[in-house]
């Protein structure tokens, strides 16, 4: 499966694991719920780990955890449902995440732009086809007026 990363199309070295498979070396994601009940054994996994949240996980319960994961994907189940957009804008100005923050699930090209400007620097689009159409998004506006994690100041302080 390929992905956009940081403005790339890339081929996805990740895998998504259910909370029944069992673990793998390698690169994988995993629940909240998983995390939750597993993270002792999960912390020591020598590979990548990363974590799956939806717009209903509480993102302050993984705060103390956050240096354990190189990716956070942040599911969009609809593109209506935006509450993943406040995850990345809180995971990267709040909490300093500095890891890959991947938007997966209904994201449309109307997004893009405003997901970048909240922190997320991966997609994970279900239309596949609509990938390479997808890299055009990223270019829609030359500026944004309010703060973005991007451009932490509003267009009038910049110079």
């Amino acid at each position: 499966m390929q992905i956009i990363k940081d403005r790339e199309i890339i081929e996805d070295k990740w895998l998504h694991l259910d909370d029944e498979a069992e673990v793998i070396a390698g690169n994988f994601t995993i629940s909240l719920t998983r995390w939750q009940a597993e993270h002792e054994s999960l912390a020591k996994h020598e590979s990548g780990l990363g974590l799956r949240l939806t717009g209903e996980d509480p993102l302050e319960e993984v705060v103390p955890d956050l240096a354990n994961f190189s990716l956070i994907v942040l599911n969009f189940p609809a593109f209506t449902d935006g509450r993943c957009y406040s995850f990345a804008r809180l995971l990267r100005d709040r909490y300093g995440y500095k890891g890959e923050i991947r938007a997966q699930g209904d994201i449309l090209h109307d997004q893009l732009f405003y997901m970048t400007q909240c922190g997320i620097n991966s997609f994970e689009m279900v239309n596949q086809q609509r990938i390479a159409d997808a890299m055009s998004a990223f270019d829609d506006f030359s500026e944004s007026y309010q703060t973005t994690v991007l451009k932490p100041e509003p267009l009038y302080r910049r110079r």
